[in-house]
């Protein structure tokens, strides 16, 4: 006999919901149930209630990615041409501390940086150093995750130091607007599969070719959850998105092939194999009811 697992837990239409909401069940939760076991027979691969936030956790979240951005804005506020990647890192730790949060790459499996800067042929997870300086034409992604109340934030921003080549700007822009081109189609129960449809489809449509291995994942209750999500996907493929899930959407995108290699001596850097330039935006997101929510960018 096959059994329907989504169903065996829930509780009775007029006992509290499982989120801890706090309202009936029949109120809440159960229409959303009852949506996802639907989808579910039709063969589709849908979340379980781990990867549901409760209320009072997207409360969370959503107060530590509104930390996490204003980390990120006093980066821009601060970079220009003359500085070193650790001056960043020295920012982004001062900001952190003031605004009461943790940085919570500093440590992670032996990270020893509190953000990530990513300069030019570097795809992601660059080590800041006193010995790189950013010279007019870099450009540049920084990445922060901040951990506030036990809650995580996370996204980056490419930032182009003075004057840039039109082409390094050109692919500083693709790479955001294949974000854009993506949440314009991101709804409710909507597919993982479509963010890296539209995503990739945007980047090769300008030439340029996307990280496959390296991509999104869920976070707020640690920095790095399931699901993983691809930004090179077909439509109506992948696990249904539902709300309350947070995730989120970081293309890496190659001026060159979408090929790299890992830094056998630092164990962290990732950089383009052919040399070219790379650029990466992530923003964090909260699948809602009505569509999605930005918590932090």
């Amino acid at each position: 006999m096959k059994v329907n697992l989504r169903k065996i837990n829930r509780p009775a239409d007029h006992a509290a919901c499982w989120c801890g909401s706090g309202r009936a069940y029949a109120e809440c939760h159960k229409a959303q149930d009852d949506r996802l076991d639907g989808l579910k027979r039709a063969g589709y691969k849908v979340p379980n209630r781990k990867l549901i936030k409760t209320p009072a956790q997207i409360e969370g979240c959503r107060e530590a990615g509104r930390i996490n951005s204003l980390v990120l804005d006093a980066v821009a506020a601060m970079i220009r041409p003359g500085i070193t990647t650790q001056d960043i890192d020295d920012a982004v730790a001062a900001k952190t501390k003031e605004l009461g949060g943790i940085a919570a790459t500093l440590g992670f499996e032996g990270y020893p940086a509190s953000v990530c800067t990513s300069v030019n042929n570097v795809v992601c997870h660059g080590i800041p150093s006193k010995k790189v300086v950013l010279k007019e034409g870099d450009i540049i992604n920084v990445d922060c995750t901040t951990i506030y109340n036990g809650y995580y934030g996370d996204a980056s921003r490419m930032f182009c130091i003075g004057e840039v080549s039109p082409e390094a700007k050109k692919l500083v822009d693709v790479t955001k607007e294949s974000i854009e081109l993506a949440l314009k189609h991101l709804k409710p129960y909507s597919h993982i599969g479509d963010i890296g449809y539209y995503v990739n489809y945007h980047a090769r449509k300008n030439g340029y070719h996307v990280v496959r291995e390296i991509g999104g994942h869920g976070v707020g209750l640690q920095m790095h959850e399931d699901p993983y999500v691809c930004h090179i996907g077909q439509l109506n493929k992948g696990m249904v998105l539902a709300p309350g899930m947070i995730f989120t959407i970081e293309p890496m995108i190659n001026e060159g092939t979408g090929a790299f290699y890992q830094d056998e001596h630092d164990g962290w850097t990732i950089y383009t194999a052919d040399g070219s330039l790379s650029a990466q935006w992530e923003y964090e997101i909260l699948m809602t009811e009505t569509g999605y929510e930005i918590l932090s960018k």
